[in-house]
C-alpha cells in the first residue's frame, strides 16, 4: 500500500464540481502513476481548466476526494504543495505585462519561489541553474533581453524553463502551442518531448484540444467531454475513432504518424 501511494501523482475519487448550479465536473475519478505522461484532451468548456485548478487547490471540489504527490486535500498545506508544481499557461505570461524591463533570466529565477518578479535573495548557485535551463532550451542569446520583446514561441520557452527553476514534481502545460505558427510549435514540441524522455523530469499534465500536438513520450491521455470521463488509460487504446468522436462531437478519421496521432473531420454532408 506504501509503495502503491509512493508511486501515485494524482489520485481523484468521483469529483464533483458545480458553478451557478451548473454541474461541471462530473464524478471525475483518475489516477496518475510515476513515470507516466497525460494528455488531457477535450473542447472548451470540457472542464479541462476546472480539473487543473481542482489538482493545484485554487479551487475546491463540491464532492469527492483529492489526493496529488501523497496531499490529501483537506489535511495538507495546498501553498506548500503548490512549490512542487509548475504550472504555465498564457494567462501567467500577461502577469509579467506590468514589468517591461524583466529579462528572460529574471523570469526564469522568478520560477524559484513562484514569484511574478524578483523579490528574495538569488544566489549564484540559483543563476547557474537558470542559464542551465537557458542552455536546455536552446535560448541562452535571449539571457538579457526584456522578456515582453521575445517572440511568443520564446516567451513559451522562458516561462517552461520558469516552471522548472523550483524543480517540480508535477508540470502542467495549458495549451502551450496556442498562438504559435507551425514552425514555433514544432520546434517547441521538440523541447517537450526532450524534457520528457529524462528519468529526473517531472510527470507532464499536457493540456491541449489540438490531439496532433501529443508527442511520443506523452504514454497516457483522458478524454473530457461537458464534464465527463470519456475514456481514460493509455494513450493507444484511449485515442480511438470512437472515442474521439464522443470528445469532440464530430465524425473523425483518425491516423497515425511518427508515433504522434492526427485526425481529419470526417464529410458531414454524405448521403
Amino acid at each position: 500500500m506504501i509503495q502503491e501511494m509512493d508511486s501515485l501523482v494524482i489520485q481523484l475519487n468521483e469529483i464533483i464540481w458545480n458553478r451557478d448550479n451548473k454541474k461541471i465536473l462530473n464524478g471525475v475519478s483518475w489516477k496518475v502513476n510515476k513515470g507516466e505522461h497525460w494528455a488531457i484532451l477535450g473542447l472548451n468548456g470540457s472542464g479541462k481548466t476546472s480539473l487543473l485548478k481542482i489538482i493545484t487547490g485554487y479551487q475546491w471540489p463540491t464532492k469527492g476526494n483529492v489526493s496529488v504527490l501523497g496531499n490529501i486535500f483537506g489535511k495538507t498545506n495546498i501553498p506548500e504543495l503548490r512549490k512542487k508544481i509548475g504550472w504555465v499557461s498564457t494567462s501567467l505570461d500577461e502577469k509579467f505585462h506590468s514589468r517591461p524591463s524583466d529579462t528572460a533570466i529574471e523570469v526564469i529565477l522568478s520560477g524559484k519561489n513562484a514569484s511574478v518578479g524578483l523579490y528574495e535573495e538569488i544566489t549564484e548557485i540559483d543563476v547557474e541553474k537558470a542559464s542551465e535551463l537557458l542552455q536546455q532550451f536552446r535560448i541562452s542569446d535571449l539571457t538579457d533581453q526584456a522578456f515582453l520583446s521575445l517572440s511568443q514561441g520564446e516567451k513559451r520557452k522562458v516561462m517552461i524553463a520558469r516552471a522548472l527553476m523550483s524543480s517540480p514534481s508535477l508540470l502542467i502545460l495549458d495549451e502551450p502551442c496556442n498562438g504559435l505558427d507551425l514552425y514555433s510549435k514544432e520546434e517547441l514540441l521538440s523541447t517537450i518531448e526532450k524534457l520528457t524522455q529524462s528519468a529526473e523530469g517531472p510527470t507532464l499534465l499536457y493540456v491541449t484540444h489540438h490531439i496532433e500536438e501529443l508527442v511520443p513520450s506523452i504514454s497516457h491521455a483522458l478524454l473530457l467531454n461537458k464534464g465527463n470521463v470519456i475514456a481514460n488509460g493509455q494513450k493507444k487504446s484511449v485515442l480511438t475513432e470512437t472515442l474521439l468522436e464522443k470528445t469532440f462531437d464530430l465524425p473523425i478519421s483518425l491516423g497515425w504518424e511518427d508515433e504522434r496521432p492526427w485526425i481529419r473531420i470526417k464529410s458531414m454532408n454524405k448521403g
